[in-house]
């Protein structure tokens, strides 16, 4: 599972810098930019971050305070700290603040690359596996009492998430912005799942309070209830595809039955049926007509000078006659114009 690491610079050349300086480990993680805390917190929102290195001194929102939003947010999301004012003092707030590692300008990027190796392998410490089902894993969890941060990611619907244990006790759950209970409802709905998992849990409260087995038996309950939501859905659409298919066939008999009646055999009816690919032309004329107080297309006839004339009949979707030109085009007008 290839990782995606957040940099958070407001130099632009040093972002770029560093996102080809890393290309070469694109294997391993992949490269996320933002120019400063606050599109960081935005980035965090749309992506599974995996590390975060940011500089400390940025406008609107510094690296200080991106840490601390960090901290409280994604605690189990490492970061390393970069900075061209280097002290003893910078270094050990950085450290309380939850920095897991701390680099000076100017630093060569196979250093820092180093430093974001490192980090990223104590992220899946304890192993990663690949198309396992997460409610049956999970359970393992807790009977063995594991305490641990298990990234997940489903495969059928792309989804990312972060479970948190402690002792075994599921504490919480994260997918985008669903947190707690709303979360691990999902998480437990998935079947083919990468789990990568992290032999610590940053995470303090618990904010689940709850045994896994009735949240996984709630789970499957959601997840069957939305699947025949889908099937219910999916009914009621075939339903008003036949519908229409039913009113278009009627529409056609219809006008069948009429030019019969008021014209007879000597309609000089060849084809007939509905096409909607001219109702863009057909409310473009009734709009001028309207305009130029004519009044909306009721009846059209195009003299194609071929074998066959056509008469259209304005409707949803419109109704194409091919009549023979000898027929009485005027009476078929008449008729059809009265009974639309």
């Amino acid at each position: 599972m290839i990782r995606k690491v957040l940099f958070v610079d407001d130099d632009q050349e040093m972002l770029q810098a560093l996102k080809e300086g890393l290309e070469k480990y694109r294997e391993t993680f992949t490269a996320v930019l933002a120019e400063d805390g606050i599109d960081a917190v935005n980035q965090l929102k749309r992506h599974p971050i995996s590390l975060v290195v940011t500089d400390l001194k940025m406008p609107n929102m510094d690296g200080f305070s991106l840490l601390a939003h960090v901290m409280e947010k994604y605690p189990e999301i490492p970061v390393i700290i970069i900075t061209g004012y280097s002290t003893s003092e910078m270094k050990r707030l950085a450290q309380e603040g939850g920095a897991v590692g701390y680099i000076s300008k100017p630093f060569l990027i196979e250093d820092l690359a180093k430093h974001i190796m490192k980090t990223l392998r104590k992220e899946s410490d304890g192993g990663t596996l690949h198309g396992v089902s997460s409610g049956i894993f999970l359970q393992l969890m807790e009977m063995e009492e594991r305490t641990c941060t298990i990234r997940l990611h489903d495969k059928r619907s792309g989804m990312n998430g972060v479970l948190f244990f402690r002792d075994g006790e599921l504490l919480d759950a994260r997918v985008d912005e669903k947190q707690g209970l709303d979360a691990a409802y999902l998480i437990f709905s998935w079947e083919q799942v990468t789990l990568s998992i992290q032999n610590e849990c940053p995470q303090k409260d618990n904010k689940i309070n709850s045994d896994l087995q009735p949240i996984i038996l709630e789970a499957m309950r959601l997840k069957d209830e939305a699947e025949d939501e889908k099937e219910i859905s999916a009914d009621d659409e075939q339903v008003e595809e036949i519908e229409s298919i039913e009113e278009s066939s009627s529409s056609v008999e219809n006008v069948k039955r009429l030019l019969s009646r008021e014209v007879g055999d000597r309609c000089g009816l060849e084809d007939i049926y509905q096409d909607g690919s001219m109702n863009a032309a057909i409310q473009t004329i009734s709009e001028l007509g309207m305009a130029y107080q004519y009044g909306a297309l009721k009846v059209g006839y195009i003299d194609k000078r071929a074998a066959h004339d056509t008469i259209i009949l304005p409707g949803e979707p419109s109704t194409i006659i091919s009549v023979n030109p000898k027929c009485p085009r005027d009476k078929i007008i008449q008729v059809l114009s009265d009974y639309n």
